[in-house]
Protein backbone atom coordinates (compact mmCIF):
# COMPACT_ATOMS: atom_id res chain seq x y z
CA UNK A 1 0.00 0.00 0.00
CA UNK A 2 2.57 2.57 0.71
CA UNK A 3 3.83 1.86 -2.80
CA UNK A 4 0.32 2.72 -4.12
CA UNK A 5 0.38 5.81 -1.62
CA UNK A 6 3.84 6.87 -3.72
CA UNK A 7 2.03 6.43 -7.23
CA UNK A 8 -0.62 8.39 -6.14
CA UNK A 9 0.96 11.43 -4.36
CA UNK A 10 3.21 11.43 -7.15
CA UNK A 11 0.30 11.76 -9.74
CA UNK A 12 -1.39 14.39 -7.58
CA UNK A 13 1.69 16.52 -8.08
CA UNK A 14 2.28 15.27 -11.24
CA UNK A 15 -1.67 17.16 -12.19
CA UNK A 16 -1.10 20.03 -9.56
CA UNK A 17 1.83 21.22 -11.94
CA UNK A 18 -0.01 20.57 -15.01
CA UNK A 19 -2.51 22.76 -13.75
CA UNK A 20 -0.74 25.58 -12.48
CA UNK A 21 1.12 25.39 -15.96
CA UNK A 22 5.12 24.81 -14.11
CA UNK A 23 5.53 21.98 -16.78
CA UNK A 24 4.92 24.16 -19.76
CA UNK A 25 6.94 26.81 -18.48
CA UNK A 26 10.17 24.36 -18.28
CA UNK A 27 12.25 24.45 -21.03
CA UNK A 28 12.03 21.84 -23.75
CA UNK A 29 15.74 22.07 -25.12
CA UNK A 30 17.85 18.27 -24.73
CA UNK A 31 14.13 16.68 -24.05
CA UNK A 32 13.71 13.06 -26.06
CA UNK A 33 11.16 13.31 -29.09
CA UNK A 34 8.08 12.03 -26.90
CA UNK A 35 8.75 13.68 -23.40
CA UNK A 36 8.28 16.97 -25.24
CA UNK A 37 5.14 15.70 -27.15
CA UNK A 38 3.85 14.87 -23.75
CA UNK A 39 4.87 18.08 -22.67
CA UNK A 40 3.24 20.26 -25.54
CA UNK A 41 -0.15 18.24 -24.93
CA UNK A 42 -0.75 18.28 -21.17
CA UNK A 43 -0.45 22.05 -21.51
CA UNK A 44 -4.34 22.13 -22.78
CA UNK A 45 -5.02 21.06 -19.44
CA UNK A 46 -3.50 24.30 -17.38
CA UNK A 47 -5.60 26.89 -15.88
CA UNK A 48 -6.01 29.96 -18.22
CA UNK A 49 -5.03 32.37 -15.60
CA UNK A 50 -1.51 30.68 -15.35
CA UNK A 51 -0.47 31.15 -19.04
CA UNK A 52 -0.50 34.82 -18.17
CA UNK A 53 1.86 34.43 -14.88
CA UNK A 54 5.34 34.18 -14.70
CA UNK A 55 7.17 30.36 -14.04
CA UNK A 56 7.69 31.75 -10.45
CA UNK A 57 4.38 32.56 -9.78
CA UNK A 58 3.10 29.50 -11.45
CA UNK A 59 5.34 27.71 -9.06
CA UNK A 60 4.71 29.45 -5.85
CA UNK A 61 1.06 28.72 -6.87
CA UNK A 62 1.88 24.98 -7.11
CA UNK A 63 4.05 24.99 -4.29
CA UNK A 64 1.04 26.32 -1.81
CA UNK A 65 -1.46 23.81 -3.10
CA UNK A 66 0.73 20.76 -2.54
CA UNK A 67 0.87 21.99 1.04
CA UNK A 68 3.69 22.25 3.60
CA UNK A 69 6.00 19.34 2.76
CA UNK A 70 6.56 20.71 -0.81
CA UNK A 71 7.81 24.35 0.44
CA UNK A 72 10.25 22.64 2.17
CA UNK A 73 11.10 20.28 -0.75
CA UNK A 74 10.96 23.60 -2.63
CA UNK A 75 13.38 25.07 -0.56
CA UNK A 76 15.75 22.44 -0.34
CA UNK A 77 15.89 22.24 -4.00
CA UNK A 78 16.64 25.94 -3.97
CA UNK A 79 19.73 24.66 -2.49
CA UNK A 80 20.85 22.47 -5.28
CA UNK A 81 21.26 24.33 -8.52
CA UNK A 82 23.17 21.25 -9.68
CA UNK A 83 20.14 19.01 -9.36
CA UNK A 84 17.53 21.74 -10.64
CA UNK A 85 19.64 24.44 -12.81
CA UNK A 86 20.70 27.74 -11.76
CA UNK A 87 17.49 29.31 -13.30
CA UNK A 88 14.54 26.60 -11.31
CA UNK A 89 16.65 27.16 -8.68
CA UNK A 90 16.34 30.86 -8.25
CA UNK A 91 12.55 30.19 -8.95
CA UNK A 92 12.24 27.96 -5.91
CA UNK A 93 14.38 30.39 -3.57
CA UNK A 94 11.52 32.81 -4.10
CA UNK A 95 9.30 30.59 -2.23
CA UNK A 96 7.83 32.36 1.12
CA UNK A 97 7.85 29.62 3.33
CA UNK A 98 4.60 31.80 4.65
CA UNK A 99 1.83 29.42 5.43
CA UNK A 100 -1.60 30.02 7.35
CA UNK A 101 -1.71 29.61 11.41
CA UNK A 102 -2.48 26.84 13.14
CA UNK A 103 -4.89 27.10 16.11
CA UNK A 104 -3.34 28.47 19.18
CA UNK A 105 -4.91 25.57 21.56
CA UNK A 106 -2.88 23.17 19.13
CA UNK A 107 -0.08 24.68 19.71
CA UNK A 108 -0.51 24.84 23.65
CA UNK A 109 -1.31 20.89 23.48
CA UNK A 110 2.25 20.48 21.44
CA UNK A 111 3.67 22.76 24.29
CA UNK A 112 2.41 20.51 27.42
CA UNK A 113 2.85 17.66 25.22
CA UNK A 114 6.13 18.02 24.93
CA UNK A 115 7.42 19.73 28.32
CA UNK A 116 4.97 17.59 30.29
CA UNK A 117 4.11 20.85 32.11
CA UNK A 118 0.79 23.38 31.44
CA UNK A 119 1.25 26.32 29.71
CA UNK A 120 0.35 29.02 32.81
CA UNK A 121 2.96 26.98 34.20
CA UNK A 122 5.75 27.76 31.62
CA UNK A 123 4.71 31.28 30.73
CA UNK A 124 3.67 34.48 32.22
CA UNK A 125 1.78 35.48 29.34
CA UNK A 126 1.13 33.46 26.17
CA UNK A 127 0.21 35.54 22.87
CA UNK A 128 -1.46 34.82 19.82
CA UNK A 129 0.96 33.46 16.79
CA UNK A 130 3.24 36.12 14.72
CA UNK A 131 4.61 34.54 12.24
CA UNK A 132 3.98 30.58 10.61
CA UNK A 133 5.93 28.58 8.20
CA UNK A 134 6.05 24.98 6.46
CA UNK A 135 7.21 23.40 9.69
CA UNK A 136 6.65 25.83 13.06
CA UNK A 137 4.93 29.11 13.91
CA UNK A 138 6.26 31.71 16.22
CA UNK A 139 4.15 32.78 19.20
CA UNK A 140 5.23 36.11 22.10
CA UNK A 141 5.04 35.43 25.52
CA UNK A 142 6.56 36.40 28.68
CA UNK A 143 8.20 34.10 31.34
CA UNK A 144 8.90 35.42 34.82
CA UNK A 145 13.00 35.98 35.69
CA UNK A 146 14.63 36.99 38.68
CA UNK A 147 14.84 40.74 36.93
CA UNK A 148 10.76 40.57 36.37
CA UNK A 149 8.88 39.75 33.36
CA UNK A 150 10.60 38.72 30.22
CA UNK A 151 9.64 38.85 26.50
CA UNK A 152 10.54 35.22 24.52
CA UNK A 153 9.85 34.10 21.15
CA UNK A 154 8.33 30.43 21.12
CA UNK A 155 8.62 28.63 18.26
CA UNK A 156 6.12 25.28 18.21
CA UNK A 157 5.87 22.49 15.14
CA UNK A 158 2.96 21.88 12.86
CA UNK A 159 0.85 19.61 14.18
CA UNK A 160 0.61 16.80 11.92
CA UNK A 161 4.03 17.67 9.24
CA UNK A 162 5.72 14.76 10.26
CA UNK A 163 3.66 12.40 9.54
CA UNK A 164 2.49 14.68 6.21
CA UNK A 165 6.21 14.71 5.30
CA UNK A 166 7.04 10.78 5.74
CA UNK A 167 4.12 10.16 3.34
CA UNK A 168 5.35 12.57 0.94
CA UNK A 169 8.96 11.86 0.81
CA UNK A 170 8.07 8.44 -0.53
CA UNK A 171 6.39 10.45 -3.74
CA UNK A 172 10.33 12.32 -3.67
CA UNK A 173 11.94 8.35 -3.35
CA UNK A 174 9.70 7.05 -6.65
CA UNK A 175 10.92 9.91 -8.61
CA UNK A 176 14.56 9.92 -7.36
CA UNK A 177 14.86 6.18 -8.38
CA UNK A 178 12.87 6.40 -11.63
CA UNK A 179 15.42 9.63 -12.73
CA UNK A 180 18.47 7.59 -11.46
CA UNK A 181 16.70 4.08 -14.09
CA UNK A 182 16.21 5.83 -17.11
CA UNK A 183 18.04 9.00 -17.09
CA UNK A 184 21.71 8.22 -17.37
CA UNK A 185 23.04 11.24 -17.50
CA UNK A 186 21.75 12.40 -13.67
CA UNK A 187 23.12 9.61 -12.46
CA UNK A 188 26.26 11.81 -11.12
CA UNK A 189 23.73 13.97 -9.33
CA UNK A 190 22.95 10.92 -7.20
CA UNK A 191 19.21 12.21 -7.28
CA UNK A 192 18.84 9.24 -4.53
CA UNK A 193 20.83 10.62 -1.86
CA UNK A 194 19.87 14.62 -2.61
CA UNK A 195 16.18 12.84 -1.41
CA UNK A 196 18.11 11.25 1.24
CA UNK A 197 19.81 14.13 2.42
CA UNK A 198 16.60 16.39 2.49
CA UNK A 199 14.82 13.63 4.21
CA UNK A 200 17.81 14.16 7.06
CA UNK A 201 17.86 17.74 6.89
CA UNK A 202 14.45 17.99 7.37
CA UNK A 203 14.01 15.55 10.00
CA UNK A 204 16.80 17.71 12.14
CA UNK A 205 14.82 20.81 11.21
CA UNK A 206 11.39 19.19 12.75
CA UNK A 207 13.34 18.38 16.16
CA UNK A 208 13.35 21.65 17.84
CA UNK A 209 16.10 20.68 20.72
CA UNK A 210 18.80 20.08 17.44
CA UNK A 211 17.96 24.14 16.62
CA UNK A 212 18.36 24.62 20.32
CA UNK A 213 21.71 22.85 20.35
CA UNK A 214 22.85 25.21 16.76
CA UNK A 215 22.03 27.81 18.58
CA UNK A 216 24.00 27.08 21.39
CA UNK A 217 26.85 25.76 19.44
CA UNK A 218 27.03 29.24 17.08
CA UNK A 219 27.05 31.17 20.56
CA UNK A 220 30.06 29.60 22.00
CA UNK A 221 31.72 29.39 18.64
CA UNK A 222 31.35 33.65 18.33
CA UNK A 223 30.89 34.95 21.07
CA UNK A 224 34.05 37.19 20.54
CA UNK A 225 33.55 38.15 17.19
CA UNK A 226 32.51 41.66 16.29
CA UNK A 227 29.10 42.75 15.05
CA UNK A 228 27.22 39.04 14.92
CA UNK A 229 25.15 36.76 17.52
CA UNK A 230 22.20 34.42 17.63
CA UNK A 231 19.44 34.83 20.43
CA UNK A 232 19.61 32.85 23.87
CA UNK A 233 17.83 29.78 24.21
CA UNK A 234 15.58 28.88 27.15
CA UNK A 235 16.21 25.66 27.65
CA UNK A 236 13.69 24.92 30.53
CA UNK A 237 11.43 25.40 27.96
CA UNK A 238 12.76 23.40 24.49
CA UNK A 239 11.85 20.67 23.66
CA UNK A 240 10.97 17.98 20.51
CA UNK A 241 8.23 20.16 19.40
CA UNK A 242 8.98 23.40 21.24
CA UNK A 243 12.08 26.10 21.70
CA UNK A 244 12.01 29.11 23.70
CA UNK A 245 14.21 32.01 22.76
CA UNK A 246 15.33 35.30 23.26
CA UNK A 247 13.34 38.09 21.92
CA UNK A 248 14.72 40.11 19.13
CA UNK A 249 13.88 43.44 19.15
CA UNK A 250 15.68 44.78 15.71
CA UNK A 251 14.91 45.45 11.99
CA UNK A 252 15.09 43.27 9.52
CA UNK A 253 17.60 43.90 7.04
CA UNK A 254 15.03 43.14 3.96
CA UNK A 255 13.74 46.23 5.41
CA UNK A 256 17.19 48.77 3.97
CA UNK A 257 15.18 51.97 4.06
CA UNK A 258 14.28 50.93 8.15
CA UNK A 259 17.77 50.02 8.62
CA UNK A 260 18.97 53.61 7.46
CA UNK A 261 16.09 55.51 9.18
CA UNK A 262 17.82 53.53 12.24
CA UNK A 263 21.48 54.99 11.51
CA UNK A 264 23.16 51.90 11.00
CA UNK A 265 26.05 52.23 8.44
CA UNK A 266 24.94 50.00 5.99
CA UNK A 267 28.32 49.67 4.27
CA UNK A 268 30.06 48.27 7.62
CA UNK A 269 26.72 46.01 7.89
CA UNK A 270 27.59 44.28 4.56
CA UNK A 271 31.25 43.88 5.51
CA UNK A 272 30.77 42.39 8.60
CA UNK A 273 28.00 40.07 7.52
CA UNK A 274 29.98 38.44 4.78
CA UNK A 275 33.11 38.26 7.30
CA UNK A 276 30.85 37.01 9.86
CA UNK A 277 30.04 33.94 7.30
CA UNK A 278 33.63 33.16 5.99
CA UNK A 279 34.55 33.22 9.69
CA UNK A 280 31.65 30.25 10.81
CA UNK A 281 32.86 28.55 7.40
CA UNK A 282 37.01 28.91 7.70
CA UNK A 283 37.38 28.76 11.38
CA UNK A 284 34.32 26.84 12.99
CA UNK A 285 33.37 24.56 10.15
CA UNK A 286 30.06 25.03 11.29
CA UNK A 287 27.64 27.85 9.21
CA UNK A 288 23.85 29.05 9.37
CA UNK A 289 22.78 27.60 5.70
CA UNK A 290 19.52 29.99 5.72
CA UNK A 291 20.79 33.06 5.68
CA UNK A 292 18.59 35.15 3.70
CA UNK A 293 17.39 38.49 4.90
CA UNK A 294 14.12 37.42 6.71
CA UNK A 295 16.05 35.23 9.14
CA UNK A 296 18.73 38.32 9.94
CA UNK A 297 17.83 41.55 12.50
CA UNK A 298 20.03 44.57 13.31
CA UNK A 299 19.69 45.48 16.76
CA UNK A 300 19.84 48.70 18.45
CA UNK A 301 23.82 48.17 18.99
CA UNK A 302 23.91 47.52 15.47
CA UNK A 303 25.20 43.79 16.16
CA UNK A 304 23.21 41.32 13.09
CA UNK A 305 21.20 38.57 14.89
CA UNK A 306 20.38 35.50 13.01
CA UNK A 307 17.87 33.68 13.67
CA UNK A 308 15.74 30.10 12.62
CA UNK A 309 18.76 27.87 12.94
CA UNK A 310 16.82 24.61 11.93
CA UNK A 311 19.18 24.22 8.55
CA UNK A 312 22.98 24.01 9.42
CA UNK A 313 26.19 22.88 7.07
CA UNK A 314 29.40 21.52 8.36
CA UNK A 315 32.90 20.93 6.63
CA UNK A 316 35.33 19.09 7.43
CA UNK A 317 39.20 20.14 8.11
CA UNK A 318 40.21 19.00 4.75
CA UNK A 319 37.09 20.40 2.69
CA UNK A 320 37.83 23.82 4.39
CA UNK A 321 41.20 23.71 3.49
CA UNK A 322 40.29 22.40 -0.24
CA UNK A 323 38.08 25.06 0.14
CA UNK A 324 40.71 27.74 0.93
CA UNK A 325 42.98 26.86 -1.76
CA UNK A 326 40.41 26.59 -4.93
CA UNK A 327 39.81 30.60 -3.52
CA UNK A 328 43.22 31.29 -2.95
CA UNK A 329 44.12 29.73 -6.61
CA UNK A 330 41.36 31.92 -8.29
CA UNK A 331 42.52 34.83 -6.40
CA UNK A 332 46.26 35.07 -7.15
CA UNK A 333 45.08 32.89 -10.80
CA UNK A 334 47.06 29.76 -10.12
CA UNK A 335 44.57 27.59 -12.22
CA UNK A 336 47.00 24.35 -12.48
CA UNK A 337 46.62 24.73 -8.49
CA UNK A 338 42.74 24.78 -8.59
CA UNK A 339 42.77 21.88 -10.71
CA UNK A 340 45.10 19.54 -8.62
CA UNK A 341 42.76 20.70 -5.89
CA UNK A 342 39.82 18.84 -7.54
CA UNK A 343 41.38 15.97 -8.14
CA UNK A 344 43.47 15.37 -4.78
CA UNK A 345 39.47 15.79 -2.98
CA UNK A 346 38.18 13.26 -4.91
CA UNK A 347 35.99 16.06 -6.55
CA UNK A 348 36.76 15.35 -10.24
CA UNK A 349 37.35 11.08 -11.36
CA UNK A 350 40.85 10.80 -11.93
CA UNK A 351 40.52 9.44 -15.51
CA UNK A 352 40.69 13.02 -16.38
CA UNK A 353 43.28 15.46 -17.41
CA UNK A 354 44.89 17.56 -14.93
CA UNK A 355 46.22 20.21 -17.78
CA UNK A 356 42.46 20.16 -19.61
CA UNK A 357 40.28 20.45 -16.55
CA UNK A 358 42.73 23.69 -15.73
CA UNK A 359 41.95 24.83 -18.94
CA UNK A 360 38.04 24.90 -17.69
CA UNK A 361 38.68 26.77 -14.94
CA UNK A 362 40.40 29.41 -16.96
CA UNK A 363 38.00 29.88 -19.08
CA UNK A 364 36.08 30.93 -15.86
CA UNK A 365 38.58 32.70 -13.82
CA UNK A 366 39.66 35.11 -16.06
CA UNK A 367 36.80 36.74 -16.96
CA UNK A 368 36.43 37.37 -13.41
CA UNK A 369 40.11 39.20 -13.24
CA UNK A 370 39.16 41.18 -16.25
CA UNK A 371 35.79 42.85 -13.97
CA UNK A 372 36.21 45.43 -11.20
CA UNK A 373 35.69 43.35 -7.91
CA UNK A 374 32.34 44.98 -6.87
CA UNK A 375 31.01 44.01 -10.30
CA UNK A 376 32.04 39.55 -9.63
CA UNK A 377 28.94 38.01 -9.08
CA UNK A 378 29.18 35.27 -7.27
CA UNK A 379 26.25 33.44 -8.91
CA UNK A 380 27.46 33.46 -11.92
CA UNK A 381 30.51 32.14 -11.03
CA UNK A 382 28.73 29.39 -9.61
CA UNK A 383 26.94 29.32 -12.58
CA UNK A 384 29.65 28.57 -14.39
CA UNK A 385 31.73 26.37 -12.45
CA UNK A 386 28.43 23.89 -12.44
CA UNK A 387 28.57 23.79 -16.51
CA UNK A 388 32.64 23.15 -16.52
CA UNK A 389 32.10 20.17 -13.78
CA UNK A 390 29.86 18.40 -15.26
CA UNK A 391 31.79 18.00 -18.25
CA UNK A 392 34.14 16.10 -16.25
CA UNK A 393 32.16 14.15 -14.59
CA UNK A 394 32.44 15.84 -11.17
CA UNK A 395 29.85 14.18 -8.35
CA UNK A 396 27.81 16.16 -6.41
CA UNK A 397 29.06 17.49 -3.25
CA UNK A 398 25.85 18.26 -1.20
CA UNK A 399 27.89 19.97 1.52
CA UNK A 400 30.02 22.55 -1.00
CA UNK A 401 26.75 23.08 -3.11
CA UNK A 402 24.91 23.85 0.50
CA UNK A 403 28.14 26.41 1.55
CA UNK A 404 28.14 27.58 -2.46
CA UNK A 405 24.32 28.61 -2.16
CA UNK A 406 24.59 30.13 0.65
CA UNK A 407 28.00 31.83 0.29
CA UNK A 408 25.53 33.38 -3.18
CA UNK A 409 22.40 34.61 -0.44
CA UNK A 410 25.07 36.31 1.61
CA UNK A 411 26.36 37.86 -1.27
CA UNK A 412 23.17 39.26 -2.81
CA UNK A 413 22.00 40.74 0.71
CA UNK A 414 25.22 42.24 1.30
CA UNK A 415 24.88 43.97 -2.10
CA UNK A 416 21.46 44.23 -1.40
CA UNK A 417 22.97 46.84 1.69
CA UNK A 418 25.78 48.46 -0.50
CA UNK A 419 25.25 48.20 -4.19
CA UNK A 420 29.05 48.98 -4.98
CA UNK A 421 29.91 46.12 -2.21
CA UNK A 422 33.24 44.31 -2.75
CA UNK A 423 33.51 40.96 -1.84
CA UNK A 424 36.92 39.96 -2.50
CA UNK A 425 38.07 43.22 -0.63
CA UNK A 426 35.42 42.48 2.44
CA UNK A 427 36.82 38.85 2.66
CA UNK A 428 40.19 39.62 2.77
CA UNK A 429 40.93 39.72 6.15
CA UNK A 430 39.11 36.74 7.39
CA UNK A 431 40.34 34.26 4.07
CA UNK A 432 43.54 35.66 4.14
CA UNK A 433 44.32 35.81 7.86
CA UNK A 434 42.65 31.38 7.87
CA UNK A 435 45.29 30.94 4.58
CA UNK A 436 48.09 32.33 6.53
CA UNK A 437 47.59 30.45 9.73
CA UNK A 438 46.35 26.66 8.27
CA UNK A 439 48.63 26.86 4.61
CA UNK A 440 51.47 27.88 5.81
CA UNK A 441 54.32 26.19 8.30
CA UNK A 442 50.96 25.60 11.16
CA UNK A 443 49.82 23.40 8.85
CA UNK A 444 52.56 20.80 9.21
CA UNK A 445 52.48 20.87 13.19
CA UNK A 446 48.61 20.85 13.11
CA UNK A 447 48.74 17.66 10.34
CA UNK A 448 51.39 16.42 12.73
CA UNK A 449 49.35 16.41 15.66
CA UNK A 450 46.34 14.50 13.86
CA UNK A 451 48.45 11.95 12.82
CA UNK A 452 49.80 11.63 16.07
CA UNK A 453 46.04 11.38 17.35
CA UNK A 454 45.32 8.76 14.96
CA UNK A 455 48.38 6.65 15.38
CA UNK A 456 47.03 6.66 19.06
CA UNK A 457 43.64 5.70 18.21
CA UNK A 458 44.71 2.94 15.57
CA UNK A 459 47.12 1.28 18.58
CA UNK A 460 44.51 1.35 20.72
CA UNK A 461 42.00 -0.41 18.45
CA UNK A 462 44.40 -3.46 17.32
CA UNK A 463 43.44 -5.83 19.32
CA UNK A 464 39.93 -5.62 18.55
CA UNK A 465 41.01 -4.88 15.00
CA UNK A 466 42.93 -8.45 15.21
CA UNK A 467 40.39 -10.68 17.43
CA UNK A 468 37.39 -9.22 14.51
CA UNK A 469 40.32 -10.59 12.06
CA UNK A 470 40.41 -14.13 13.12
CA UNK A 471 36.90 -14.20 13.48
CA UNK A 472 36.34 -13.36 9.93
CA UNK A 473 38.70 -15.61 8.68
CA UNK A 474 37.11 -18.94 10.27
CA UNK A 475 33.86 -17.73 8.79
CA UNK A 476 35.30 -17.25 5.35
CA UNK A 477 36.43 -20.81 5.88
CA UNK A 478 33.34 -22.06 7.07
CA UNK A 479 31.56 -20.54 4.18
CA UNK A 480 34.21 -21.96 1.74
CA UNK A 481 33.80 -25.53 2.99
CA UNK A 482 29.63 -25.42 3.49
CA UNK A 483 28.55 -22.74 1.19
CA UNK A 484 26.21 -19.69 2.25
CA UNK A 485 23.31 -20.53 2.87
CA UNK A 486 19.69 -19.05 4.16
CA UNK A 487 17.97 -20.38 6.97
CA UNK A 488 14.22 -21.68 6.05
CA UNK A 489 12.59 -18.59 7.64
CA UNK A 490 15.23 -15.85 5.86
CA UNK A 491 14.38 -17.41 2.63
CA UNK A 492 10.25 -17.55 3.02
CA UNK A 493 10.73 -13.69 4.39
CA UNK A 494 12.29 -13.13 0.69
CA UNK A 495 9.36 -14.95 -0.94
CA UNK A 496 6.70 -12.65 1.13
CA UNK A 497 8.33 -9.69 0.55
CA UNK A 498 8.87 -9.98 -3.32
CA UNK A 499 5.33 -11.31 -3.68
CA UNK A 500 4.12 -8.21 -2.13
CA UNK A 501 6.18 -5.47 -4.23
CA UNK A 502 4.98 -6.96 -7.16
CA UNK A 503 1.54 -7.04 -5.96
CA UNK A 504 1.55 -3.58 -4.82
CA UNK A 505 3.25 -2.40 -8.16
CA UNK A 506 0.59 -4.18 -10.38
CA UNK A 507 -2.26 -3.11 -7.93
CA UNK A 508 -0.89 0.33 -8.13
CA UNK A 509 -0.49 0.74 -11.86
CA UNK A 510 -3.77 -0.60 -12.48
CA UNK A 511 -5.35 2.27 -10.26
CA UNK A 512 -3.19 5.05 -11.80
CA UNK A 513 -4.63 3.94 -15.15
CA UNK A 514 -8.36 3.78 -14.31
CA UNK A 515 -8.00 7.19 -12.72
CA UNK A 516 -6.46 8.27 -15.72
CA UNK A 517 -9.32 6.52 -17.82
CA UNK A 518 -11.89 8.34 -15.67
CA UNK A 519 -10.18 11.98 -15.93
CA UNK A 520 -10.09 11.44 -19.89
CA UNK A 521 -13.99 10.24 -19.79
CA UNK A 522 -14.58 13.52 -17.69
CA UNK A 523 -12.84 16.17 -19.86
CA UNK A 524 -14.61 14.48 -22.96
Amino acid sequence: MSTFGAYFRLWRVGWVLVREGVVSALPSEGLPPPVALAKSFVTIFERSKARHQKRSDRLAHAVERLGPSYVKIGQFLATRPDVVGVEFANDLSQLQDRMAFFPSAAAKANIEGSLGRPIDELYASFGEPIAAASIAQVHPAEVETSEGRKKVAVKIVRPGVRQRFAHDIEAMYLVSRMQERFLASSRRLRPVEVTKTLEQTTKVEMDLRLEAAALSEIAENTERDPGFRVPKVDWERTGRDVITMEWIDGTRMSDVEGLRAAGHDLNLLADTLIQSFLRHTLRDGFFHADMHPGNLFVDADGMIVAVDMGIVGRLGKKERRFLAEILYGFITRDYIRVAEVHFEAGYVPGHHNVESFAQAIRAIGEPIHGQPAETISMGKLLTLLFEVTELFDMATRPELVMLQKTMVVVEGVSRMLNPRFNMWKASEPVVGDWIRTNLGPKRIATDLKDGLKAAVKLAEAVPEIAAKTEKFHHQLLHMSEHGLRFDAETADAIGKAEARHNRSARIALWVIALMLLYIAWMLS
